[in-house]
């Protein structure tokens, strides 16, 4: 029998503990504050790989591109697309995610397509994008080869997939579960299930059809210079997969 808390790549416990911080997304202080604190380091990734892939210009280095936000949360890697010159659509299963992001983009002027939807949905109904964003969404998918397969379907010809996560080691089980959730308070506790994270070589399998750059690690040193990307990826990576023409 189904299970009746998943459908599709939806997991409704994951979606239901989102739901009821959505009004905290924007705060910097508050249960993601750090995603706030991460953000620089993904978006810096992103505009380095778009400019390398797409020859766009550093100063835009999404302009005139289609982009996707798979689980966009509260729109806190959406907003930074837009102003890079990206045409975003961005998605989420919680609806009251997708209310907290859209408030945001009214209020900053940002013309941003938010839908609360599924990956999959989007698939059925045949769309593309040339950059397709997963940033932290893949550990909290009810299947994870449904995720993966329906984000590579996603990419148009010679598009790219960047997705980044925590991987699974016993040193992201201490530092980015006990630690950060436990100890430090980053994340709520419970926020990670250990056994739902995945690691750069199931990225890989997952979506095949994509040629994969190594994945790069991004850490923490708490002493001044905060998240960093490093080749430690033990923790926490960021990865890009590039479709063929």
């Amino acid at each position: 029998m189904a299970n009746p808390e998943t459908t599709g790549t939806l997991d409704a416990g994951e979606v239901a503990k989102f739901s009821a911080l959505a009004a905290e997304w924007w705060n910097p202080q508050g249960p993601f504050g750090a995603l706030h604190r991460l953000n620089p380091v993904r978006l810096q990734y992103i505009r380095d790989v778009a400019v390398q892939h797409f020859h766009t210009p550093m100063r835009r280095p999404l302009q005139g591109l289609n982009a996707l936000d798979l689980g966009c949360g509260g729109g806190l890697v959406s907003a930074p697309l837009v102003r890079m010159g990206a045409n975003v659509t961005a998605i989420d299963a919680s609806a009251e995610a997708i209310g907290a992001a859209r408030a945001y983009a009214q209020q900053a002027t940002l013309e941003i397509n938010f839908l609360c939807t599924t990956a999959e949905a989007l698939v059925e109904r045949g769309q593309t994008f040339d950059l397709v964003t997963a940033l932290e969404i893949v550990e909290h998918v009810a299947d994870v080869s449904l995720f993966l397969a329906s984000a590579a379907t996603l990419v148009r010809p010679g598009g790219m997939l960047v997705l980044s996560t925590i991987n699974r080691t016993s040193k992201a089980r201490a530092f980015a579960i006990v630690g950060a959730e436990r100890i430090l308070k980053w994340s709520p506790e419970g926020a990670h299930d250990y056994d739902k994270l995945v690691t750069p070589s199931e990225i890989r399998s997952g979506a095949p059809g994509l040629s994969w750059q190594a994945p790069v690690g991004i850490t923490y040193n708490p002493v001044g210079a905060g998240w960093t990307q490093s080749r430690d990826t033990d923790i926490n990576y960021i990865i890009a997969g590039a479709k063929p023409p």
